[in-house]
């Protein structure tokens, strides 16, 4: 089976970290987020994915020069402007040539769904389309999507305030489709999924849902591609993975408390680390302390300075000795170097 990857975001949430690199090449312990979702639809017999690209196309190809990953081969489709969910998916299909059933995910979504159940759901229903669904606490942040009794997709609801979802399951980005579904997008022009198609397949009574509870996260906002490495480091998907990248440099004095280490990190005597992702080359100097941050490659946190509270330093900057971020963010190649900083 083929499937459609969406990569071409500009990754606006995760900003500075993503000035440079597109969300879906930024490391979960050690390994480009990509390489996760690929690795997710190798083990459910995916053998050929089309990546669907419009930022930064050149991280991803030259990253994977020989056109495969994780076990799958890649086409890479480059968007020539952006085109929304629907319009990127009729456009990666078409510049592939896919013919045939196919699955589309979400590139910067991490599940453990069974897809395989998924495709056997969509058989079963003899469905045109059909779209995994996730239960959530908070549907206010996520389209929401109600059924019927036979699990055929009666309605969209964007974002609606928690106190009056009519349900707690959301759409989990990933879907089975029938090439008939490629039919319906028009060339040409930008066309989401969610609000366009799949509301017209509804009322044509071909779409279907399944609900389920397993491990799903979008990674997308610095929260959650923090909590994505943590459940890693925890177990909760699994045995838990070593943190600390054996390329990493980490003072004997040094305290790493579940976090992310990445190559060729450098943590000096006395500083505190805790639940924290160490992109490759940063350096944490001498007593300083990083909680719940994320420290973006070759970044420096200064001698006694402070990050935390879901700060985020971009490539190459710089917090000064004895300075504090706390929480937003600093850019790309930005100084904190001459005044003490409460909050970016």
């Amino acid at each position: 089976m083929k499937a459609v990857v969406l990569v071409g975001g500009f990754g606006t949430r995760l900003r500075p970290l993503t000035f440079s690199t597109p969300k879906q090449m930024l490391p979960i312990v050690h390994r480009p987020m990509i390489e996760h979702v690929l690795g997710w639809l190798a083990r459910h017999d995916v053998t050929e994915a089309v990546l669907s690209m419009g930022y930064r196309p050149d991280a991803f190809t030259d990253a994977y020069p020989d056109g495969e990953c994780a076990g799958v081969k890649l086409h890479y489709a480059i968007e020539p402007e952006p085109l929304d969910t629907a319009g990127a998916i009729g456009f990666a299909a078409a510049d592939a040539g896919v013919g045939d059933r196919f699955v589309v995910v979400n590139g910067d979504v991490l599940t453990d769904l069974d897809l395989r159940a998924l495709v056997d759901f969509h058989d079963a229903h003899g469905a045109e389309g059909t779209i995994a669904l996730h239960r959530v606490e908070d549907p206010s942040a996520f389209g929401v999507v109600t059924t019927d009794e036979d699990d055929r997709v009666l309605a969209f609801i964007e974002k609606p305030p928690r106190d009056e979802a009519p349900t707690d399951l959301i759409n989990a980005g990933t879907y089975v489709l029938e090439p008939s579904v490629l039919d319906r997008i028009e060339v040409g022009r930008k066309v989401s999924i969610e609000r366009e198609i799949f509301p017209a397949m509804a009322a044509d009574r071909q779409l279907f849902a399944m609900s389920g509870d397993t491990y799903w996260i979008d990674t997308g906002t610095p929260a959650k591609y923090l909590q994505a490495q943590m459940d890693l480091l925890r177990g909760v998907r699994g045995e838990p993975v070593p943190g600390v990248h054996p390329g990493a440099v980490v003072d004997p004095t040094a305290l790493i408390a579940r976090s992310v280490c990445g190559e060729g990190v450098e943590v000096a005597a006395g500083a505190r680390v805790r639940g924290s992702v160490l992109l490759p080359g940063a350096r944490i100097g001498r007593d300083a302390v990083v909680e719940r941050a994320v420290v973006g490659p070759g970044a420096e946190v200064g001698e006694g300075a402070r990050v935390d509270d879901l700060a985020v330093l971009g490539d190459d900057s710089v917090v000064g000795a004895g300075l504090r971020v706390s929480g937003g963010s600093v850019g790309v190649a930005e100084r904190l170097v001459t005044e003490r900083v409460e909050e970016v």
